[in-house]
């Protein structure tokens, strides 16, 4: 069993960074692709990057292509992403997720952990 948790997510102002983390408690990632997505009051998920087993593989939507950073350490079963210039559209509620596969389409994440806030100030 995967079980995820994200950590990392807070207030900060526009054009500052932050650093989501996400760690597994249950079983190894065991070859599983780790996304992020996102929620928005109002809007939904929208997938924000993911990366492969093995890390040499990642894929990020157009709105944070240059601002946000994937990556993962398998040996301690967490995937990060790095935020940097951040605005107040990123604000959402920002999930981890676990799949099968490598792709960007929500549908195929089969583990979610419960989210952290991110808020961005103007």
């Amino acid at each position: 069993q995967v079980q995820l948790a994200e950590s990392g997510g807070g207030l900060v102002q526009a054009g500052g960074s932050l650093n989501l983390s996400c760690a597994n408690s249950g079983r190894t990632f065991s070859g599983r692709a780790l996304g992020w997505f996102r929620q928005a009051p109002g809007k939904e998920r929208e997938f924000v990057a993911t990366i492969n087993w093995s890390g040499s593989n990642t894929a990020y939507a157009d709105f944070v292509k240059g601002r946000f950073t994937i990556s993962r350490d398998n040996a301690k079963n967490t995937v990060y992403l790095r935020m940097n210039s951040l605005k107040p559209e990123d604000t959402a509620v920002y999930y981890c997720a676990a799949a099968q596969g490598f792709s960007i389409a929500t549908m195929v994440y089969d583990y979610w952990g419960q989210g952290t806030q991110v808020t961005v100030s103007s």
